[in-house]
């Protein structure tokens, strides 16, 4: 089963969202504020799907810019950001969906349809 990271009021989630829906993807949706990925969750995916930690960053959102984390990141750890991030789920980019063998973070359509959409 899917595991679908979410934020009910971003509209980029919404189109993420119907997008699975009208394809007839299953998935668990998780609300990504009130259950942020846990450390293990993102370790498990830096590991698994070797992704740079940067991309997990809302770069966008409030809480990055009011936290100055552009230049306070440059100073913590990698266990320092990984906790950072599981402390706080409007600091993780969304939405996320994380599958068997693969994670897509934010919405590109394309890209989803790639991964989720069997080629006829």
């Amino acid at each position: 089963m899917n595991l679908f990271f979410w934020y009910p009021k971003c509209s980029t989630c919404q189109k993420a969202r119907a997008f699975l829906e009208e394809n007839k993807i299953s998935y668990e949706a998780r609300e990504i504020q009130v259950l942020p990925p846990t450390l293990e969750e993102i370790n498990h995916w830096l590991q698994t799907y070797k992704i740079d930690l940067k991309r997990l960053w809302n770069t966008s959102g409030i809480l990055y810019r009011e936290k100055n984390l552009k230049e306070n990141l440059l100073l913590m750890s990698e266990d320092e950001k990984i906790s950072l991030l599981a402390s706080n789920g409007m600091l993780v980019k969304r939405p996320i969906l994380v599958g068997k063998d693969f994670i897509l973070i934010g919405f590109r359509e394309n890209e989803w349809r790639d991964q989720l959409c069997p080629k006829s």
